[in-house]
């Protein structure tokens, strides 16, 4: 017998699995108490949004309310449970199974551990049993497997999804009777439906429109198959005739009709490539007669410049002379 065998036969697990149990049981009645007011003060909060005709926030406010609610109500179950086991601690300790009788107390309690992070107790005693029957029997009870015994109400109350509509409309029902208040739930009641109507045609007309972007591309794909079909078709019958047409004229008569082809193609060429020459001509004697001027002008100014320098040296040649004479 192992050594952790030996302490759960010395009394180790009753002593320690009864400790665990009165302290969740203490703490959930004092969390229960602590919800209790603080339920009381969000609910006069959420009739005073009626009152004042701010229904928006008290839809969103009522969310809470209902979540604050269902904790307060599965804290109330689980300590029944923890006081049912706790009677019971002593049979527990004596048999190696769990019993029938205690299967859905201990596994709510297993299954609502993890989920209740106010009351750290519930763990241990998780912890305890997961010693005594194995970590296949707490895994089918935190899976929800079949047969796992879990609650339903535990299920239900510890449950992260949304309220619906229709439990949201009643508590802010139930909270205009409490305080007394002249409240139309019509228009609370209208969006809520709106809001489930809403969802359901949008995700009709998506799928409708992904019907019709899929059935267009179907037909363009058949109509592409057929457009191909038929120009593989006509492209083969065209085919077969050129090639009997080429097979009913003369080898003589093809080269000669080749060599044709070819001479006006290269009298295209000449007369293409003379068109150029011509055009590079006509550039290059423009280009040439302005130069030819330009030179020409240049010509007369030096001639003209020299005359010029001729005409002032015998002027003042002559009259050097003249001075020299007197």
């Amino acid at each position: 017998m192992s050594l952790l065998n030996q302490l759960f036969s010395r009394g180790v697990f009753s002593t320690r699995c009864k400790t665990c149990l009165n302290l969740a049981i203490s703490r959930m009645k004092l969390l229960q108490n602590k919800r209790d007011v603080q339920l009381k003060q969000m609910r006069k909060e959420i009739s005073q949004f009626l009152q004042a005709g701010q229904e928006p926030i008290a839809r969103i406010r009522v969310e809470h309310i209902i979540r604050e609610q269902n904790i307060w109500a599965a804290y109330e179950i689980l300590e029944l449970f923890c006081e049912f086991v706790l009677a019971r601690v002593p049979i527990i300790e004596s048999q190696k199974e769990c019993p029938s009788e205690l299967r859905e107390a201990i596994a709510s309690i297993i299954f609502a551990a993890p989920r209740c992070s106010d009351i750290p107790d519930l763990l241990h005693i998780k912890n305890l049993f997961t010693t005594k029957y194995g970590k296949e029997f707490v895994t089918a009870i935190s899976e929800l497997r079949p047969d796992s015994g879990v609650n339903r109400t535990i299920i239900e109350k510890l449950s992260v999804s949304a309220p619906s509509g229709e439990i949201k409309l009643k508590v802010l029902t139930d909270i205009a009777e409490e305080y007394n208040l002249a409240w139309d739930s019509s228009n609370t009641a209208a969006e809520f439906r709106k809001n489930h109507e809403d969802l359901l045609g949008g995700a009709k007309q998506v799928g409708v429109g992904a019907a019709l972007s899929h059935a267009p591309s179907k037909n363009n794909s058949n109509n592409l198959s057929a457009s191909n079909t038929e120009q593989s078709i006509k492209s083969t019958h065209d085919k077969q005739q050129y090639e009997q047409l080429e097979a009913s004229i003369p080898s003589n008569n093809n080269s000669w009709l080749n060599t044709k082809e070819i001479e006006q193609s290269h009298k295209n060429n000449d007369v293409q490539f003379n068109d150029t020459k011509t055009e590079t001509i006509f550039q290059s004697s423009d280009i040439l007669e302005k130069a030819r001027a330009a030179i020409a002008s240049a010509n007369r100014a030096t001639a003209a410049a020299r005359a010029a320098a001729s005409l002032a040296h015998s002027d003042f040649g002559s009259l050097k002379l003249e001075g020299e004479s007197s």
